[in-house]
């Protein structure tokens, strides 16, 4: 019954821990799989007076830099996007990542078949070419190797298939069926445009700082190479100052969550200190009822060394066992967390028992079975033998000094486990705060989405693409168990989202000003209702609205508070997303979101 206990006890902590640094060696301690991944980083910019931490690249940017830069091997620019693929079975919506020359020489991975994008491959008019992954490849063509050469019809263009990824490519997060060439036209480029992530392999020997200073040195030059859009200044451009923001690429995949994880392996190594604890009490308690035995041993001439060695061993022996139940329960709890594949858990695909979880296992087994043990060995291995064998077959009474031992043991198991209470007292009031926000929808589980693509060119007319859409709406809505259906081009939590600056026509801004940036995305009529954002003043679009091309907009009751104070106050008011733009008159306000 000792062992049993004793081995489910540590197992149970030492298989808690396992688990996580599994978890944590394949999120954030395993390199990134490419060539020297240490060289890699994202090229990032921020803006104070924008208010901008984080401000993604312009082709402007991504023209300067690959022509000025003094610190990369190699660098390029790129985005993910969907198409629709055609010709081949049942037409299909996939995942797409769109690269400019040096994004995949960056990364360094070679395809299995064929080849990369050349520069001339990625300037406009160049004829169409696109790269499969081994996936589509296999789901699609069976991994045919002949499959080089042929055609596949992208949104109705017809593309040149080049390459073939490897089974093992990974584009940072993204997880792409087909990889396509950015195409962008220099001679078109204006400044603006923050909307593209990029990657660059830093040359040997520089360090990210220096890298840094070798972009802050190109971005004066990205406004003195290329012109503002319609409307907008240089000065607004100047006034904005952008900074460099280089960072290890590794941190854009892993994204936020290394603080998240190493204060729950910390909790977790609060659970293992408190088994070892609980055991060291339990073997304290059996050792000292081996009083005699131990006597008997220094009688015939065991020294404290030789007893201290004994006690653990034993103590070890029992860590080492319960590390293995724990490593059996650590990979019990992992097949569940990889069944389960969080999606906002990065690099999923790296977790795994491997040799140096085990080697952590055996580490922290050791550990813990010497930690248990430590204290038997300092009360015990120089056993008081004339007491001890006067005592005969009789239980030793227990000493003061033992009970004292044993309830700092107590003692410390409750503190510890005070601690860990208290700790998870505040993440569920955490979570309780969290199920309160109020997240500008309502019935989240009666909210179903799907995606309807026009791929460009099928239909020519817009107004045909109008009335074809409000006919899906009119007959989503007529069915069965659906109280509305409405369309928008992004839904709360997506990601998906647009921003740009936004003016108001009553307020006058200085040359150079800079207005508010906003977030904004485009709905069809009766969006609001289905997704039970309450409705604070005015009137929802109409598809007369739509089909009469009026400029219309809605605003969220937070803009209408921060630029007129009263939702009411922003009724009839004139908004527009650009200098030349033409001015939307405001119809109405919804709740935020």
């Amino acid at each position: 019954m000792f062992t049993a206990v004793t081995l489910l006890t540590i197992g149970i902590g030492v298989g808690a821990n396992t688990a996580i640094f599994s978890v944590i060696d394949g999120v954030l301690l395993k390199p990134l799989p490419y060539p020297q991944p240490e060289r890699l980083v994202s090229v990032w910019q921020t803006s104070q007076l924008a208010g901008l931490k984080d401000l993604e690249l312009s082709p402007a940017d991504y023209f300067t830099f690959r022509e000025e830069n003094r610190t990369f091997l190699q660098f390029g620019m790129w985005d993910g996007g969907n198409v629709t693929i055609t010709g081949i079975a049942t037409p299909e919506r996939v995942r797409t990542v769109s690269v400019t020359d040096g994004a995949l020489d960056a990364l360094g991975i070679q395809p299995m078949l064929g080849r990369w994008f050349t520069a001339k491959e990625d300037e406009p008019g160049s004829p169409g070419r696109v790269m499969l992954s081994y996936g589509f490849w296999q789901r699609k063509f069976g991994g045919d190797p002949s499959v080089l050469g042929r055609q596949l019809r992208i949104d109705g263009e017809a593309k040149e298939i080049i390459g073939v990824m490897p089974a093992s490519f990974r584009f940072l997060e993204e997880k792409p069926d087909l990889l396509l060439p950015f195409q962008l036209d220099r001679a078109k480029t204006h400044l603006g445009n923050y909307s593209f992530q990029s990657i660059a392999r830093l040359k040997p020997g520089v360090s990210l700082a220096q890298a840094n200073a070798d972009v802050g040195r190109m971005i004066p030059m990205v406004v003195a190479k290329f012109p503002p859009p319609p409307g907008f200044s240089v000065k607004m451009f100047e006034g904005a100052h952008i900074r460099p923001a280089l960072r290890p690429l590794k941190r854009d995949v892993v994204g936020d969550l290394s603080g998240l994880l190493w204060i729950l392996m910390g909790s977790i190594g609060v659970v293992l200190l408190i088994a070892c604890a609980n055991v060291a009490n339990l073997v304290l308690v059996r050792t000292e009822g081996r009083q005699q035995e131990l006597a008997v041993r220094a009688a015939l001439g065991a020294g404290p060394r030789r007893i201290a060695g004994a006690l653990l061993a034993e103590s070890a022996v029992l860590g080492v066992l319960g590390g293995a139940v724990g490593l059996a329960l650590a990979y019990a709890s992992l097949r569940v967390l990889l069944a389960t594949a969080p999606a906002n858990l990065p690099r999923i695909e790296n977790i795994s028992i491997d040799s140096t979880a085990l080697l952590f296992t055996l580490a922290i087994s050791l550990f813990s079975g010497l930690l248990f043990g430590v204290i038997p060995v300092l009360k015990y291995a120089s056993p008081n033998v004339m007491r001890a064998l006067r005592s005969g077959g009789r239980t030793l009474s227990q000493s003061k000094e033992a009970h004292r031992t044993r309830n700092l043991l107590v003692v410390l198991q409750v503190a510890l486990a005070v601690v860990l209470l208290i700790g998870s007292g505040l993440m569920i009031r955490t979570f309780q705060a969290l199920r309160r926000v109020q997240p500008g929808f309502t019935a989240p589980a009666a909210l179903q989405t799907l995606r309807v693509d026009v791929p460009d060119g099928l239909i020519k007319d817009p107004v045909q693409v109008m009335r074809m859409f409000q006919e899906i709406q009119r007959k989503m809505s007529a069915m069965p168990g659906v109280s509305s259906a409405a369309f928008a081009n992004s839904v709360p939590t997506d990601g998906n989202h647009s921003t740009d600056v936004l003016f108001a026509q009553d307020r006058t801004y200085a040359e150079g000003e800079i207005p508010p940036l906003r977030r904004f995305k485009f709905v069809a009529p009766g969006f609001f209702q289905t997704m039970g954002t309450p409705w604070i003043a005015g009137r929802d679009f109409t598809w007369a609205d739509l089909y009469d091309e009026r400029p219309v907009a809605v605003v969220s009751e937070s803009l209408a508070r921060q630029q007129w104070r009263d939702p009411a106050s922003a009724i009839g008011k004139r908004i527009r997303e650009g200098m030349n733009d033409p001015w939307r008159e405001v119809i109405g306000v919804a709740g935020d979101v």
